[in-house]
């Protein structure tokens, strides 16, 4: 079939990023306040076109910088700690009102990441607790997402709670030693659950590969001394830790 520009109109490919972090004991996400319109004012994704000569991970880096202040360590990786893999891809035909608009969602987890600072086209930049902005059993989310962000941040946020079940992922919340508690704080946190403390610190200190001793212990928790551990080199948990239901 020959190529048909009045069938294949163009369009445009964006990057939209979903950066988690855990703040306060809180699954935290980052929003940016829209400087422009469309949905001027409202709160959305950090995110923009993609430039005709760079990847998606360079226009990814490229916006959370410009619009948030938060920047990769060098031109090839991201925050220390940090774990950024591709989302989804978002196209539905009106999901933006300027052109159509094609938009691949990174995900970001990292530890306690600083304040941002809005830059570029974003008026204010923030944390939010997720709980505020995706409703669900606690009730109508608090703000309303620009464009189909809440969707891309809900998808974002199930995303992470599952591959902390089958894999080590939950440790890059983690700075690079940390306790079983502060390790316990960040499922709670993603998964919205309390845990048993003395169930969880058997299940992860039994689970091979998940976590090595570093010898020492921290009192940063209050309390008496706590181990240290640091992430171990497996990347499947096996047995996984799975979510309580429900």
């Amino acid at each position: 079939m020959p190529y048909d520009p009045s069938e294949f109109p163009p369009f445009a490919v964006t990057v939209d990023l979903v950066v988690l972090t855990v703040r306060r004991h809180a699954l935290c996400a980052l929003l940016v306040r829209r400087g422009e319109d469309p949905y001027r004012g409202q709160w959305a994704l950090p995110g923009g076109f993609v430039r005709a000569d760079e990847d998606l991970a360079s226009a990814a880096a490229r916006e959370l910088a410009e619009e948030t202040g938060l920047r990769t360590q060098d031109a090839g990786s991201w925050h220390a700690g940090a774990h950024l893999e591709q989302l989804a891809t978002y196209g539905e035909p009106a999901r933006d009102p300027r052109m159509r608009v094609v938009s691949v969602a990174h995900l970001v987890l990292a530890p306690d990441l600083p304040t941002p600072t809005a830059g570029g086209d974003a008026g204010s930049a923030q944390w939010r607790p997720t709980s505020e902005l995706l409703g669900g059993a606690e009730g109508e989310p608090e703000e309303t997402l620009a464009f189909d962000h809440a969707r891309i941040l809900a998808d974002g946020v199930e995303r992470a709670r599952s591959k902390i079940e089958y894999s080590s992922l939950a440790a890059a919340f983690c700075p690079p030693e940390f306790t079983v508690g502060e390790l316990r704080r960040v499922y709670e946190a993603v998964w919205g659950v309390p845990l048993d403390p003395r169930n969880f610190h058997r299940k992860v200190t039994g689970t091979p590969g998940f976590l090595v001793p570093v010898g020492g212990t921290t009192t940063r928790q209050g309390g008496r001394p706590a181990q240290l551990f640091r992430a171990g080199g497996a990347s499947v948990l096996n047995p996984p830790m799975l979510r309580p239901e429900a």
